[in-house]
């Protein structure tokens, strides 16, 4: 019995943490992170090649990340139901 209570725990356990990482995956706070960095890569990359409008022109990936993010949720919703 106490090895079934063990493999129950294990269990709950596992679906915790997956459901925090799939709560990470669609949070807002993790688009932002990446968006940033990808703002502060890109910026830097344009800077090095002496791009005159980096600050400006770098906007564009991160933008384009975001809003990627955002339209795939109903993306998802209806492959779903399609398959």
């Amino acid at each position: 019995m106490e090895n079934l209570e063990g493999r129950i725990s294990a269990i709950e356990d596992r679906n915790r943490r997956v459901e925090a990482e799939k709560a990470w995956e669609v949070s807002w706070c993790r688009r932002s992170i990446v968006t940033l960095l990808t703002y502060v890569i890109a910026a830097l990359f344009l800077w090095l090649i002496d791009n005159e409008y980096f600050w400006l022109n770098a906007g564009v990936p991160a933008l384009g990340y975001l809003l990627s993010t955002l339209s795939l949720p109903w993306m998802k919703r209806w492959w779903m139901r399609e398959h």
